[in-house]
């Protein structure tokens, strides 16, 4: 009965146990904290990243700081140093991931971003005043890695008949946000998710894009919050009920748990609905904003308005169509 019961806990502490995933750009942020949860929940997890060791400079982060946490919660990782912006290295990870792991992979997770620092110097800047290299360094490990990556992942789970890849998003893809490179980047990662999982459909494996709220992540505090341009002290607010850069991960974890998750391929998903689908909890116990949740929306409505939001039930929701509308661009 012992060993009965023993078995049970940890297979309900270790669901993802035998799966392997895949994880890019995980030093540090979103990608680290889903490479964490995936780890601590059983799933041998590859991370990637161009920093082995931690770098001399103010926001830090590193692939063995990252192994270590997953390690020290009882996961097992596997960090791989790469430059997603090089074709070469990225071949050589999935040949070794192949190589490892009997050709098995179950996740991938396009999560590798190159162009925080370069939008956030740039901020308030119209397009036509910024560098050219904005492109590309938005979008050459945002964006086209993140295809490069799909490709190879879909060889290795098509013939398996299952998996899941998710595009790391956000509402930029919906509109303006930030500057002119990154909403093209985004909106082109939910397209990718919705074309490729046409395609993908018959062979069992699933696509979705990802959009996490607010994430206070290191890059984003160093960018934000010691910056006292009045531009930049204009967009702090946006993160002042943000969620923490595991929630993302609780997210995915579940995904990969949902039997159904077929009908959401193709699809873009909501870090906040997606939590109250699954009934997730953030680290400290919270539901982060759920910007389409009624009531929470009216709590940040002025004093002499925002009591409405105690007789609002936390059912309705603002229909996803409606945020739809906001991105229409037929005349």
């Amino acid at each position: 009965m012992l060993f009965t019961w023993n078995k049970w806990e940890e297979m309900n502490s270790k669901p993802l146990a035998g799966l392997v995933c895949l994880v890019t750009g995980a030093t540090r942020g979103i990608g680290k904290g889903i490479a964490v949860q995936l780890g601590e929940k059983g799933a041998t997890v590859y991370i990637t990243g161009r920093n082995l060791e931690t770098p001399k400079r103010s926001v830090g982060g590193s692939l063995k700081d990252t192994a270590h946490i997953i390690e020290s919660r009882g996961g097992q990782c596997i960090p791989v140093q790469c430059d997603h912006s090089k074709d070469a290295d990225v071949q050589r990870l999935f040949e070794q991931i192949q190589r490892e792991q009997d050709g098995r992979l179950d996740l991938l997770v396009n999560n590798a971003y190159s162009g925080v620092g370069d939008i956030m110097k740039n901020s308030g800047i119209c397009f036509w005043e910024q560098p050219l290299s904005m492109w590309d360094d938005v979008n050459t490990v945002g964006l086209r890695n993140h295809y490069v990556c799909a490709v190879l992942a879909a060889k290795m789970m098509v013939p398996r008949k299952m998996g899941l890849i998710v595009n790391i998003s956000s509402a930029g893809g919906l509109t303006y946000l930030f500057n002119v490179p990154y909403g093209i980047g985004k909106e082109a990662c939910d397209r990718m998710a919705a074309d490729c999982a046409v395609e993908l459909r018959k062979h069992k494996v699933a696509f979705v894009s990802l959009w996490p709220g607010p994430v206070k992540t290191e890059m984003v505090t160093q960018a934000l919050f010691q910056d006292d341009r009045d531009e930049t002290k204009a967009r702090r607010s946006i993160f002042e009920t943000s969620e923490s850069a595991e929630f993302a991960g609780m997210c995915i974890v579940e995904l990969l748990r949902d039997p159904n998750i077929m009908k959401k391929s193709g699809k873009i998903l909501l870090t906040h609905s997606l939590g109250k689908e699954y009934r997730i909890k953030d680290l400290d116990g919270y539901k982060p904003l759920n910007i389409r949740q009624m009531n929470q929306i009216v709590q940040k409505f002025p004093v002499w308005l925002n009591w409405l939001a105690w007789i609002i039930p936390d059912s309705w929701s603002i229909p996803t169509w409606v945020l739809a509308m906001k991105g229409n661009k037929m005349y």
